[in-house]
Order: structure tokens, then sequence, then C-alpha cells
């Protein structure tokens, strides 16, 4: 036993040596930058990393971190106190620094952590759903007797621990009281992280672990951030109305955070997913492998599958030099009567995409959508901020089913989310801006459930102009009858659904003459080309890696298309389509050009994108009384044709109108008529003028501009 007594402090020694070996050597100009900073930067940040390559002590300095993180911190500093490491202007200070430790190589699930774990250093990623704002902790407590005498308790994490009695020799007093002004405090403040929704099963609640953080690492986050954490697991004992429970709470004692900006790096892409991604990209048949990927047991719709591969691929979001950004997220909306498979593409899409979100427009609020302010015990009652779905799928797609069924307020929400991609939120004392730089991929029935072919577009979708303004693809998806496209979508449905038959009897008892390849070849028509997992790899590798910049060929290409549907505009027609549409279109062949991974927009990517711009604007913007594109029904609500109508209305009202101001209707529609217009829409206006409240009838056939 003497052996061991003699080498226990040896130990100790030469692990001190050991870190001033290793700070002297890998940290010489961190700690002396600490020295000039010190006390405004306080933090000594060490790279796991290199620890461990630190030769043979490196590894066991590293091992030693994992197991006992509360000694090895000691020790480092203990050994920049001893060896004056950091030194400060005042001579005698002894500088109280944190070291922190970045790039732990192994990351653990929150829903993994387990009771061997409490008491080690694990690093943990999520996304941070809520914050307090950052308060005040006495570290260090100092009270007074009523004899002047003074007692000093050290504060752990928790409740607030007094002492027993004065500590002074002789003295009896019970009765102690704080002293604030000579105790020391600490800034903290409390973070709750939740896991990163990518790697959720199913109908999984994603789990949350609180976060504890102190001093000078408070306050660099925002909720709706993803963010790697390092740290102490610490657990403490549940109590209830004063019994104390045997079941603990664990919490992270936070080391270091780690803000995680690189996009996509949740997709671990091996060298062999490399590899078969650059194949796939020099592939000629790229975009029609791709657009087949997207949900194949929906027949048909190739238009719409284009758009939304090119939606995951995304643009180029550009950050100006004044600060301005351009977003580079595209986003489409889907109309459609019901049937059409639309929910399942949403859903598809955020299978496909390595960050998504879906919500239903039904149950979604604005809060839930963009942040709410909550107020609950996780703030010990005061307010916290709650970040919204649209703030979850930063970097990603969000999904928004039944949007024609959203609240009126609620779809405001939407605005700035789309277009400035940040959304602001001022609610009780709390102004915060948070991230929400997501794509938008939109549903919505017709305003009447199905479409009419005898009403403009513009009057059967129930959004706001405003709003439909900001998607860059609106497709609107009729249910018409035709009996050869009719006739190959039953038979892709009946096949569908006889090989997911076939399968679950064989599942059941095996059936004679059926085996894998066979089941393989029957389910060839509804295999994606691509399979999911590798087309989420595919799109995060292009993400990350594919900037291309326009070609002189594309940029010609564009332009031209720009100033044709422009010319058509004069001083009567129309203003046939704005800037905003160039801006969707350059998106647009940037997401074309990332397909390929190429570095340059060629001009096919010009023509493809140019082609299912005018499949859209044909469908919605297209005004058949003029025979000519018209944005405004999309950009108003209202078209150029109609607003002339109704200006005419009121003119002829007014020019044949007696002294009250009163004229006859069937006068009335007959002088427009005469004028270009057709008699029934004139009628049709008349009625809504008079439903609207701009024209009464204060008798039969007799009508009166108010």
């Amino acid at each position: 036993m003497a052996a061991g007594k003699d080498t226990n402090p040896v130990e100790i020694t030469d692990r001190d040596a050991d870190w001033h070996r290793f700070l002297k050597t890998r940290y010489k100009k961190g700690l002396d930058e600490l020295s000039r900073e010190y006390p405004h930067s306080r933090s000594l940040y060490i790279n796991y990393r290199d620890i461990e390559s630190f030769g043979k002590t490196g590894t066991e300095l590293a091992d030693e971190l994992l197991e006992n993180p509360g000694k090895v911190i000691g020790d480092i500093k203990d050994s920049i106190r001893t060896h004056r490491l950091v030194k400060t202007r005042k001579k005698d200070e002894q500088p109280d620094i944190h070291v922190r430790f970045i790039n732990l190589p192994r990351k653990i699930a929150i829903r993994e952590i387990r009771s061997e774990h409490i008491g080690k250093f694990i690093s943990v990623e999520g996304i941070l759903r809520k914050t307090t704002e950052v308060r005040p902790r006495i570290t260090l407590a100092v009270f007074r007797c009523p004899a002047g005498h003074r007692t000093v308790k050290a504060q752990t994490y928790g409740p607030f621990a007094e002492p027993d009695g004065c500590q002074a020799d002789g003295c009896t007093q019970k009765k102690l009281e704080l002293i604030p002004r000579f105790s020391k405090f600490v800034d903290s403040q409390k973070l709750r992280i939740q896991e990163s929704p990518e790697g959720l099963r199913g109908g999984e609640q994603p789990q949350t672990i609180d976060l504890d953080v102190t001093d000078d690492i408070c306050g660099i986050v925002a909720p709706g951030d993803r963010i790697v954490v390092n740290g102490i697991l610490r657990s403490m004992q549940r109590s209830s109305y004063g019994s104390k429970s045997t079941i603990f709470d664990i919490y992270l004692e936070c080391n270091s955070i780690e803000v995680a900006e690189k996009e996509f790096e949740e997709v671990n892409i091996s060298e062999e997913d490399e590899k078969e991604i650059i194949a796939l990209s020099n592939d000629p048949n790229i975009y029609r492998k791709i657009s087949h990927s997207i949900a194949p047991t929906i027949y048909g719709v190739d238009d719409v599958k284009d758009a939304i591969a090119l939606q995951l691929f995304g643009g180029i979001a550009k950050e100006m030099p004044d600060g301005s950004r351009l977003r580079g997220d595209i986003h489409v909306l889907l109309i459609g009567d019901p049937g059409i498979a639309k929910s399942q593409m949403l859903r598809y899409v955020v299978r496909l995409s390595p960050r998504a979100i879906y919500t239903s427009g039904q149950s979604t609020t604005s809060a839930g959508l963009t942040a709410t302010a909550v107020k609950d015990e996780f703030g010990d009652g005061r307010w916290t901020l709650e970040a919204g779905a649209l703030v979850l799928a930063d970097m990603g797609v969000a999904c928004v089913d039944e949007m024609d069924k959203m609240e009126k307020h609620d779809r405001s929400a939407l605005h700035e989310a789309m277009e400035q991609q940040s959304i602001s939120v001022a609610k009780a004392g709390i102004t915060a801006t948070l991230k929400s730089r997501c794509a938008l991929l939109g549903a919505a029935n017709p305003k009447y459930g199905r479409f009419d072919d005898f009403v403009p577009i513009g009057d059967q979708i129930n959004m706001p102009p405003s709003l439909l303004s900001r998607f860059d693809l609106l497709f609107v998806l009729a249910d018409k009858p035709e009996h050869e496209r009719d006739l190959a979508i039953a038979e892709h449905i009946i096949k569908a659904h006889s090989v997911g038959e076939l399968i679950a009897q064989h599942n059941r008892e095996p059936i004679p003459g059926v085996d894998e390849e066979y089941i393989t070849e029957q389910l060839k028509p509804v295999t994606p080309e691509i399979d999911p997992a590798m087309f989420r790899k595919y799109v995060a590798y292009a993400k990350r890696t594919c900037f291309p910049r326009l070609s002189d060929e594309a940029r010609e290409e564009l332009i031209a298309y720009y100033m044709k549907l422009r010319d058509l505009a004069d001083a009567n027609k129309p203003v046939p389509v704005t800037a905003r549409q160039l801006e969707a279109i350059v998106r647009l062949a940037e997401a074309s050009a990332r397909i390929r991974l190429s570095s340059v927009i060629e001009k096919s990517d010009a023509e493809r994108v140019i082609t299912i711009i005018d499949t859209c604007l044909r469908q919605v913007a297209y005004d058949p009384s003029s025979g000519t594109f018209d944005i405004d029904i999309l950009a108003t609500g209202v078209s150029k044709s109609k607003r002339d109508l109704i200006r005419t209305l009121k003119q002829v009202i007014r020019d044949i109108a007696d002294e009250n101001g009163r004229a006859h209707k069937p006068d009335v529609i007959e002088l427009v008529r005469q004028q270009g217009f057709d008699r029934d829409e004139v009628e049709r206006q008349l009625t809504a003028m008079l439903r609207s409240g701009e024209a009464m009838e204060p008798k039969h056939d007799i009508v009166k501009l108010i």
C-alpha cells in the first residue's frame, strides 16, 4: 500500500506537467491573446482533435477528459495558474478563466442519453427551441450575523443553500442576512434544445434537454439555430411538495456551444456516395431520373415534379456588399381539384428534402408557423421564445397543406417569411428577428371546391394577391376527363394496389412462384429511379458544393424572354410580367444547373426554365378576353379588362343619370355593351357593384352610384 501512496501524488504533478507542455506547444498564441484581452475575453478554446494528436500522452489526456471532465478542467486551470501562462495587467491578480473544449468526435442523440453518461463529457446536437433572458446567478454567497461576523457559502445550480448558523467561534446566531455587495455573481441563461427532425421515425415525439449556460457564452444563440453543445451531464433530484423523489432530472452543464452553420452537415456523405453522386450527375437522363424519383406512385403531373425537383435543389442566396440579401429559395404553390394527390406530393417532399417540416393549414396558427412567446416553468415564470415551423425548416423546405383553409391573419405571417426570409417577433416585451431561409411548398383547393371553367382563375383562388405574387411558380391542376390519360392513371393505380396486396399476402404465407425478383419486377413502375436516401445525399451535396454562374448565352435567353413578355404591354394593355418573375426565372435556372452539378448555367437550363414558367403563366395569368398575359390577375386579383369595365360602367351611369344621380339599368347595360364589352360580363359586374356597396338600386331597374 505504501508504494501506492507514493505514486499517487506523482500522478497528479505529472498531469500538471503534461498540460503545461501541451499548452506551451499548441496554445501559446491563444494564451498570449487571453493575456492581452483579459477580462473582456475569458475563455480558452481547446480543440479536442489537438489533444488527441499530442502523442501517447494526448490520447490519455483526451480519454481522461471524457471520463472525468471536472478533474481535467481543474488540472488545466491549476496548470495555467501555477505556471502563470496568462499574465494580467495587475501583477498579483489570479485570472479566472474558462477552459472550453470544441470539436468532440462523437455526438450523442438526446434520446440516447442514459444514466451511465452522468458526470461524463458529452456532445449533443439539436435545434434550439427556447431561451430565457440572461440573468445573474449567485455563485458565492456572503452572509452576516447581527454580531457582524461573516459567513461564506458556495452555491451550485438549483435551490439556494443557506448556512445553518454563524460559523464564527462561540457565536450562536441562527438568523443571517445575505450581503449581495460582497457576494459573487455570474451571468446565467437556460436553453432548451430539441433533437433535429431529420432523424425521427414516424410519429415519434422529438425529445428535449435543458442546458445551463454561464458567463461569456450566454446570449450568443437564438431560437431556431442548429447548435452542437459540449458539456458535462449533471443530475438533480426531483422533489414534490417537500418530499424528495428517487427519480433525478438531467441537465447539461454547458462547456461550449458551436453554431452549426454548415448546411446539411448532418447528412453524412461517404467517398463511395460521392462517386455515385458524380456518376449520376454525368448521366444525360439525370432530369428525367430525378423527376421520376419524386412520388413515383403518382402518375403524370410531370411539370409539377420538375418544378419540385428544382425547388429541392434551390437557387443561390446572394449576400450583397450593402448588407441586403437576395433569396435563393423557390416557392411553389399547387392549386388543384380534390383527389389529385397534392398532399401526397407534399408528404413525399418531406421525405426527400434533407430538412423539411410538414404542417396542415386547418390546424396551423400564425404563432405555430413563426414563433410564440410562452410563459411557463422553464423560464421560472418569465416569458420565453419558442420557435415555430418556418423557423425549424430553416435551410430546408416548409410544406404547408390546405393553405386556403388557413385563417386570414394566420396567412399574413407568411408574407415576411417568404420574401425577407426572416421572422420578426414583438411579443410580451421580447423583440427578436429569427431566420427562416426556407422554400415554401403550398397546396390549396379552389374556392368552390372545384375549378369552374367559366370564372376567371383569380376569382377562384381564395388567397390574397400579395401572397400569390410571392410564389415563383403556381400550378393549376384541374381534373378534366380525358379518355387515354384516365385509362393510364387507372391502370397505374390498380397496378400499385395489386402489387401492394401481393407483397402483403406473400409476407403472411409465401405464394408459390413469387420470389424477390418477381416482386422487384412488378414494383418497377412505382419504384423511384434514385433511392430516397441517395436522393437526400444528392441534394445535400449539390447545395454544399455547387454554385453555378450565368453564361452569356443563358443571360441573353432570359433577358430576351422577359423583354418579349414586357413588350406585350402598351398604353391600353396590362403589365404582363413584373421583375419578380425575372428573379424567379434566374433562381430556377440556377437550380437547373445545380441538378447537373454544373458550375455554369447554360442555354439549355434557360430554355428548360422558360418552358416551365410559360406553362405556369398560361394557366394563371392568361386573360382570355384580351388574349394576352396579364400578371395583374395575380398581383391585384383584378384583370386590366375588368378594371376598364368598372371604369366604363361608372362613367356611363354618371353620363345618363338625372339630377338625383339615378340611371335606367337596361340603358346603362346597352350603352356599355356598345363599347365592346360582353353583355353577361356587364350584368355580372353591375350585380357585383350593387353587392359590394359601390352602387344601389333604389327602385327596380334603377341604379345610383354611392
